[in-house]
């Protein structure tokens, strides 16, 4: 029909639905950037869309991964000239929040959780627990710094050393994308970089946000009342939705071949 001149089609809007931790790993529900990849691309090509929506819910994860998946939607926004709306629902911290910046502005709910602007490592430490038991922790390197950190073994000042010098490049990584894409938006009065969490109505106020506003209602004031939302979001495997996995079904074929049932033939 758009070859007819006297027709209008509504215009389309692409929603792409990032919800979820965020890691390389791609089973379960997860986001990453080779997940997302071909995802993000139909979506921003297909049926030629006016604009795209994130629909973001999503408490953070991998540094690296952030940074890949906020650059891919970067590139294709730029490449297909269209502009990128973030929809916050619950949370959009850490990683989540990274992935918020990709959009040109940012919409978030009163009770929306933002920010989480920091790097974080933990773990436990064993060290004297296992003493306690009589356990011999025995460990060989080729290199001093192969076991830092083992949580068997005492904290030493030279590792948690080794971790800050680790993690404040990643901060100020995470700093300069928040920095680059909020601009003056940002409240510079305020240290916006402590891993602090704001609600979605203090988000706005100190320039983490654009407003209050949720998707469907802001996209039709955006692009009219006839716009069409045409959602994309990963798609998990068959056994995944009924509660299985590739793995459990091979388990469960393993389990068969080693016992049979009751009063069959056994093999041996």
């Amino acid at each position: 029909m758009r070859f007819f001149p006297f027709f209008n089609p509504a215009p389309v809007v692409a929603v792409i639905r990032l919800h979820g931790t965020i890691g390389a790993a791609t089973r379960g529900a997860g986001l990453s950037d080779a997940a997302l990849a071909p995802l993000l691309s139909r979506a921003f090509r297909k049926g030629r869309p006016r604009a795209v929506a994130l629909s973001l819910n999503s408490p953070g994860g991998s540094p690296v991964q952030s940074s890949l998946i906020a650059a891919r939607i970067r590139r294709l926004a730029e490449r297909h000239e269209l502009p990128v709306h973030a929809f916050v629902e619950d949370v959009a911290a850490s990683g989540g929040y990274w992935l918020a910046t990709a959009a040109d502005d940012i919409w978030v709910d009163d009770s929306s959780l933002v920010g989480s602007i920091g790097v974080i490592a933990a773990s436990f430490g064993f060290s004297e627990l296992i003493g306690r038991h009589g356990i011999e922790r025995r460990v060989h390197t080729a290199g001093r710094s192969k076991s830092m950190l083992d949580p068997f073994r005492p904290e030493t000042p030279e590792d948690v050393a080794r971790l800050s010098r680790l993690m404040e490049p990643m901060h100020d990584a995470f700093k300069a994308q928040v920095s680059t894409r909020r601009g003056d938006r940002l409240d510079r009065n305020q240290d916006l970089f402590t891993g602090e969490i704001w609600t979605g109505r203090q988000a706005v106020d100190i320039g983490l946000a654009d407003g209050i506003a949720h998707m469907e209602p802001k996209l039709r004031s955006l692009y009219g009342d006839k716009v069409r939302l045409r959602p994309y979001g990963v798609r998990r495997p068959f056994l995944r939705r009924l509660g299985l996995s590739a793995a459990d079904v091979v388990d469960a074929f393993a389990d068969r071949a080693i016992w049979p049932p009751a009063g069959a033939a056994r093999p041996w």
